[in-house]
């Protein structure tokens, strides 16, 4: 490697410079004027003394003002003190001569003076001729000194740094590179020194780097950032972050690019993975609602355009919850898989087949000549459940319902009116006997006024004292012991019996009502949880989870709402955590990154609920700083089914452990895959495996330690809450 650089030459050549300055024309350096305003002096002294002598007052000896040429001499320096003082002498010489003009003087005195002017003037020489190299002498040493520091430093910050650095000239060829870039794209410092940057940069990328280049040296920027491509020597495709500044010389010209490469493959994969998760369903690979919303509006425009017709038919699997209830989720979950391969067989190239949630397809039809080309669809989907769907050599028969709402080219309903109508005409379906199709009809109400009569219902059942907190345990995958529990609300209504979760609660987020329900959950879980002990003097009492929607976390008064529950129980804050969802978080993320600093100074935990299935996000990740992360039940269940979703359940734990996070897996149903998760170091998990959620006071049966923990060693490292 060159033992020089562009960068050090440069300070080399300005050092010089300023060494060099004395050999510079004197009347451009302000050190001149100086030496000419201190002769001067002397001469206002010199005149003074001689019209002191005249007037007969004390005189002043000739000698003082002709040593006091010797100041110039000492504090300007060799060529300007010398100056200085030759012009002193040559004042002189015009003050004494015509003697008609100014004062009189003896020839005594004229002699003496020039005496004393030439041993003045020879005396400044020497003087001031090795007051000069002693200064420069000082100099010269401060500067090498100097250049060593910073030969140091530039070797610290570029040879050793841990990013891949690259000086280049102003035509993109290599000058100089460390080791980490070599590193990065499998080649030597000789192999890369002389050789054109585009010549590592991939082809589409090629252009941009030209362009960037081009503000640069033109001087409209001094330092970009951007990302690209860069092409290793295997051929491999490295994604890097770049940073490149522009170094000018002495004169202000551009003379070579510094730049700072960041090798961000791993993150680019995963976001790439997590963003896919965000609009793919990870259990069966279907777009999920999300992309349905996305897509929707250019259904509708693509049918006005084309005065085609398009239909969206609403598919609900028929007591679906038998299957879990009788064989458990992870059945269910496998039969689910199933039926989506089915489904595929049968689209066409113009229709979608979304994954809409839980145990629900929706089938996007598009470009249809008339309703019967929908009910052709609908009746292609009931038969692909005409064979009993066999999971792990379980025979299952299953059925379903749909929902079919057709929309003419010229519909403008948005995408929310079409889902209310499909959901109508599907319940509509599963009320004339299941396993059938029904098309939407405007006169299809019943589902909405029960919907409106449960809303009512609800307002009075905390009243009534039909709402009940029901806790899963947490269970820490270490030690198997207890490490908290999850509230979950249950209403048990007295005509329709225990309704689901995913039924009233989306009823009460409708209106302020949720704001009830969310003071409820939150004062029951804290008086519940203040009076749970430790199991034995070496372990912690068990944290109370609660969950948070959308609309309690954006109510001002959710805050004072937790310290009331608090205060009220007696509970410590650092006992309760605050569930919320990655939808909450990003629905406002100003507001919510307030919120969570404001838990935190309170002692109260954030747990992130259902990571993974939203827009999952690194950058937010790291701003709000969640303490737990609780992954979603979709990538545990289907863990084992293939690598890829292994992969991506590691991928997840080892993020959670890089930024000091917990790691909470949810749905945990047989011990494969809680053997798995224990392989990568899942700290906390809950499910069916160990408890489903049980009453207050039932709570003393999931009190100990559960004996399904295997024993093994390499489990990875474990840390409490």
């Amino acid at each position: 490697m060159a033992s020089s650089t562009p960068v050090l030459g440069f300070m080399r050549r300005s050092n010089r410079g300023r060494i060099g300055c004395v050999e510079r024309s004197p009347f451009s350096d302000r050190r001149f004027w100086v030496s000419q305003l201190m002769v001067a002096g002397v001469l206002l002294i010199k005149l003074a003394g001689d019209f002191a002598e005249h007037r007969a007052i004390t005189p002043i000896p000739d000698f003082v003002w002709a040593l006091l040429l010797l100041i110039p001499v000492v504090y300007t320096g060799t060529v300007f003190g010398l100056v200085g003082s030759l012009s002193t002498a040559l004042t002189g010489i015009v003050v004494l001569a015509p003697s008609e003009l100014f004062l009189p003087h003896t020839d005594i005195e004229r002699w003496g003076t020039w005496s004393i002017l030439a041993m003045v003037v020879v005396t400044a020489v020497l003087l001031g001729d090795r007051h000069e190299k002693v200064r420069d002498l000082a100099r010269k040493q401060t500067t090498v000194e100097t250049l060593a520091k910073s030969e140091e430093r530039f070797r610290l910050a570029f040879d050793d740094n841990v990013a891949g650095m690259a000086l280049v000239d102003l035509d993109l060829s290599v000058l100089r590179v460390n080791r980490s870039l070599c590193e990065m794209l499998g080649y030597s410092q000789e192999e890369l020194v002389g050789r054109s940057i585009a010549e590592f940069t991939h082809l589409d990328d090629r252009l941009l780097t030209a362009e960037e280049n081009d503000r640069l040296v033109l001087g409209e920027v001094d330092q970009l950032y951007h990302s690209k491509r860069l092409l290793r020597k295997s051929g491999e495709v490295v994604f890097t972050e770049v940073s490149r500044t522009l170094a000018r010389d002495e004169m202000g010209n551009p003379s070579f690019v510094l730049g700072s490469i960041r090798d961000i493959t791993k993150e680019r994969i995963l976001a790439s993975r997590l963003s896919h998760q965000a609009l793919h369903d990870p259990l069966t690979g279907l777009p999920n609602r999300v992309l349905l919303q996305d897509r929707m509006p250019l259904a509708r425009y693509k049918a006005a355009y084309h005065l085609r017709s398009r239909a969206l038919l609403l598919l609900d699997l028929d007591d679906f919850k038998r299957v879990n209830d009788t064989f458990g989720h992870h059945v269910g979950d496998q039969l689910l898989v199933s039926l989506a391969h089915r489904l595929k067989e049968i689209i066409r190239p113009s229709d979608t087949l979304y994954r809409f949630g839980g145990d629900e397809f929706i089938y996007l039809a598009e470009e249809l000549d008339n309703l019967a080309d929908a009910e052709g669809i609908a009746k292609l989907l009931l038969d692909a459940f005409a064979e009993p769907f066999v999971v792990e050599g379980i025979a299952i028969d299953q059925s379903a319902s749909i929902g079919v709402v057709e929309c003419e080219p010229d519909s403008d309903k948005d995408c929310d009116e079409v889902l209310r109508a499909a959901d109508t005409a599907m319940y509509e379906a599963k009320k004339q006997g299941k396993s059938r199709y029904v098309l939407f009809a405007q006169e299809m109400g019943e589902q909405l006024s029960r919907r409106f009569k449960l809303a009512q219902d609800l307002k009075q059942a905390n009243s009534f004292g039909e709402l009940e907190m029901y806790y899963q345990p947490i269970v820490n995958l270490g030690t198997g012991m207890v490490a908290g529990y999850e509230a979950l609300m249950r209403w048990q209504h007295p005509k329709h019996g225990s309704v689901p979760p995913d039924v009233f609660i989306p009823i009460a987020e409708e209106s302020d009502l949720i704001l009830k329900l969310g003071s409820f959950a939150l004062g029951e879980a804290c008086r519940a949880a203040a009076s749970w002990r430790a199991v034995d003097s070496g372990t912690r009492p068990p944290y109370v989870a609660v969950n948070v929607s959308i609309r309690q976390f954006h109510d001002p008064k959710l805050l004072s709402t937790v310290e009331e529950a608090l205060a009220s129980s007696g509970l410590a804050p650092q006992r309760l955590v605050i569930e919320i969802t990655e939808s909450v978080a990003l629905s406002d993320f100003t507001t919510a990154a307030t919120v969570i600093g404001q838990f935190k100074q309170l002692g109260v935990a954030v747990a992130l609920d259902d990571f993974g299935t939203g827009y999952s996000s690194l950058s937010y990740l790291a701003t709000l700083r969640p303490k737990i992360i609780k992954i979603d039940r979709s990538f545990v269940s289907p863990a084992l089914a293939n690598f890829h979703a292994k992969q991506l359940l590691r991928a997840i734990v080892l993020f959670c452990h890089g930024l000091d996070i917990v790691a909470l897996a949810e749905g945990i149903e047989t011990q494969e895959q809680l053997h798995f998760l224990l392989t990568l170091g899942c700290q906390f998990g809950q499910g069916y495996l160990f408890s489903p959620a049980v009453p207050a006071n039932h709570l003393s049966l999931t009190e100990r330690r559960y004996p399904l923990i295997p024993t093994t060693e390499d489990v990875g490292v474990f840390k409490t809450i």
